[in-house]
């Protein structure tokens, strides 16, 4: 019977598919809008004259969210209110 450490620390083959390898090979992530730039500024909260003060932070323009959602955002069937479910709570048998 083998055993886990006879797997551990192997090395992989060059066309290894594995997540490990696949992620080495793959490309450098591309920056999303979530990722603050150098104008973007979080909260900050500091003790002055012993009284604590907040700074707010700000959020540039380009990492701002829009007020409403993208245009391909729609109800595609609105069946109205959902029905909700009643239990049967006597017994009952098929007819026919």
């Amino acid at each position: 019977m083998a055993t886990l450490s006879r797997y551990l620390h192997q090395p992989h083959t060059a066309d290894c598919s594995c997540s490990v390898c696949w992620s080495r090979r793959a490309p450098a992530p591309v920056l999303s809008q979530s990722t603050p730039c150098d104008q973007c500024r979080p909260v900050s909260v500091a003790k002055v004259d012993g009284i604590w003060k907040a700074k707010p932070a700000f959020i540039c323009a380009k990492h701002t969210p829009p007020p409403r959602p993208p245009k391909y955002w729609n109800v595609i069937y609105d069946s109205g209110n959902p029905t909700p479910f009643v239990p049967v709570r006597e017994p009952f048998e098929l007819e026919g």
